[in-house]
C-alpha cells in the first residue's frame, strides 16, 4: 500500500506562511478515498452503489508547521472495522521523514434510506478488503 502524497499549495496558507490547521482535515479525506481505492474500492463507485458514508468523527494533533511548496506523505491505517463503524488512523509526514501530524476519523456506513448497512452483508468483499488492512501498515 502506497502513501498518499499531498503537495501543499500557497492558498493553503495563512498570513504567517504556515499551512492553515482546517487543511490537514482535508488531506485526511483526501487519504481516505485514494486508500480506498488502492483497496479496490472507488468511493465514487461506492456511492453510485448505494452505499452512503459519513464522518462520524475526527480529530487532528499536530506535530510540526508545514510550509508551501512542501509534499506531506500520508500514511493511512486501518484501525477497527467490525461491519458498520469504520476507524482510520493517518500519520503526515514531511520530506524529511518527521511527523507533522496524526489524525483519526470515524466513518459509518449506510443505506441510501439512512439506516445501518451491515457490511459484510451488503458488501462482503468490500468487508473482507477492510478487514485485510487492520494493523498491517507500519506506524
Amino acid at each position: 500500500m502506497r502513501e498518499y502524497k499531498h503537495k501543499i499549495q500557497y492558498y493553503e496558507t495563512d498570513k504567517m506562511g504556515i499551512t492553515h490547521h482546517s487543511n490537514y482535515i482535508r488531506w485526511m479525506e483526501e487519504a481516505r478515498l485514494d486508500f480506498l481505492s488502492q483497496i479496490g474500492w472507488d468511493f465514487a463507485e461506492m456511492e453510485a452503489g448505494g452505499v452512503l458514508s459519513p464522518v462520524v468523527s475526527v480529530e487532528c494533533r499536530y506535530k510540526k508547521p508545514t510550509t508551501y511548496p512542501e509534499t506531506i506523505q500520508i500514511l493511512v491505517m486501518v484501525e477497527e472495522f467490525k461491519g458498520v463503524k469504520l476507524k482510520l488512523a493517518y500519520e503526515m509526514k514531511n520530506a524529511k521523514g518527521e511527523t507533522v501530524c496524526e489524525g483519526k476519523s470515524e466513518h459509518c456506513f449506510l443505506n441510501p434510506d439512512g439506516r445501518p448497512m451491515r457490511m459484510d452483508r451488503k458488501f462482503p468483499e468490500l468487508f473482507e478488503a477492510l478487514n485485510n488492512q487492520i494493523r498491517k501498515q507500519p506506524r
